[in-house]
């Protein structure tokens, strides 16, 4: 049977061990089980929450996975499933379909939780719309240990309702947080009848600091176990940027240089799937510059960069490889271009984009979006090329 990671603890797991949760239906006669902490999910990933038992599936030479069992305590059926290492139940159809495990990384300052936060929201209002898809939260936890509506209050309301920016991610404890999962779920015509193909997508937006150090960084499993990595790099600390746009006082502020966190994310890469000098990384990378706004101006209207690309329920192939050739160009024109050659070095595939979670320059001082709300800018993009790669959505060239 094949593996997968696990969308919350993001170790490799054997799809048809999976073990399952007691519902808490115990049959006549016997006693309900009682809800009591993990242990091994709380280490694993940081839920302290009282939960159901999980119990492993019975022994069985049937290759294919249990759907059904009882629970060995209560008697009663089961058919929620959960990893075996962290015992986090797992969505319905994750063990049906491919689901990537998409990170998201940057230095401080790089705006991650912004760009999540903003992406999340795209997904679910205008991506599912676009794709005709049906795009929602998996789990009761999301993004901490907090509920899906606290997740929404704390973050969603803030930054769209309130127009308030979010004070720097702290580092989780013990290095673990509940990342942000979401379940992408879409018909599809395969042999002339309708299928429905059901994808797991799970996002860590862990600290800025955490990628202060390779120690940090080695710290991170959920890289090494990422099967596509959206980098975010902070354009205000690329070499020539200060020489050609304003950049805000804060952003001068402990700042990490792009090419250092780059190089961090790429030594876990190497040692984590013990590769060789001669072997190049094959994991895809989407290198983000974020708050690309700041830089409108100078480059004017009409510039391919600010050209956004077909909005159909497909990855515009054709602009991202615009978007990717002029991105590089000015990494040139910026003094940068050894972010480029880095990548050329060590991976297969990466493309460049150019996005803004907000659509303008806030006011950094005062931690508020423009007063023309949030407007984001190719948010989607690195998101939609990785999914095009797996082939969960269509890839099309449109020039």
């Amino acid at each position: 049977m094949s593996k997968a990671s696990c969308p919350y603890c993001y170790h490799r797991i054997d799809l048809a061990k999976l073990r399952f949760q007691c519902t808490g239906r115990a049959t006549p006669g016997r006693d309900r089980c009682k809800r009591e902490v993990d242990v091994d999910r709380q280490r694993l990933t940081g839920f302290s929450g009282a939960v159901y038992p999980t119990f492993p599936p019975r022994e069985t030479r049937n290759p294919l996975p249990q759907r059904l069992h009882d629970c060995p305590a209560c008697g009663g059926s089961s058919g929620i499933r959960a990893c075996q290492v962290c015992h986090t139940p797992l969505p319905a159809n994750f063990a049906d379909s491919r689901s990537p495990l998409i990170a998201v990384v940057g230095g401080k300052n790089s705006g991650k939780t912004v760009f999540t936060t903003v992406l999340v929201h795209e997904l679910r209002h205008n991506i599912r719309r676009r794709f005709a898809a049906d795009i929602s939260f998996a789990g009761d936890r999301q993004g901490g240990d907090v509920s899906v509506a606290g997740w929404l209050e704390n973050y969603e309301s803030a930054l769209f309702g309130e127009s308030k920016l979010f004070e720097q991610t702290r580092s989780a404890a013990d290095g673990v947080k509940v990342p942000l999962v979401l379940q992408w779920r879409q018909a599809r015509r395969t042999l002339g009848r309708e299928v429905h193909n059901t994808s797991t997508l799970s996002f860590y937006d862990a600290a800025g600091e955490d990628m202060t150090s390779q120690e940090f960084v080695n710290a991170q499993s959920y890289l090494a176990a990422a099967d596509g990595l959206i980098v975010l790099l902070d354009p205000f600390q690329l070499n020539g940027a200060r020489d050609r746009i304003s950049v805000p006082e804060i952003a001068k502020r402990e700042t990490e240089p792009p090419y250092n966190v780059l190089s961090r994310v790429t030594e876990l890469l190497r040692t984590s799937h013990g590769l060789g000098t001669r072997r190049k990384i094959k994991i895809p990378i989407a290198v983000v510059f974020s708050k690309i706004d700041a830089f409108f101006k100078l480059l004017g209207e009409g510039h391919p960069l600010l050209t956004r690309p077909d909005t159909g329920p497909f990855y515009d192939e054709s602009n991202g490889e615009d978007t990717d050739e002029h991105m590089r160009s000015l990494l040139t024109e910026l003094d940068a271009d050894d972010i480029d050659a880095h990548l050329r070095a060590h991976y297969k595939k990466f493309r460049y984009f150019g996005v803004s979670s907000l659509g303008a320059e806030p006011d950094y001082e005062q931690a508020r979006v423009s007063a023309g709300g949030v407007r984001p800018f190719r948010v989607d993009e690195p998101l939609l090329w990785l999914l095009s790669l797996d082939r969960i959505i269509e890839s099309r060239k449109t020039a």
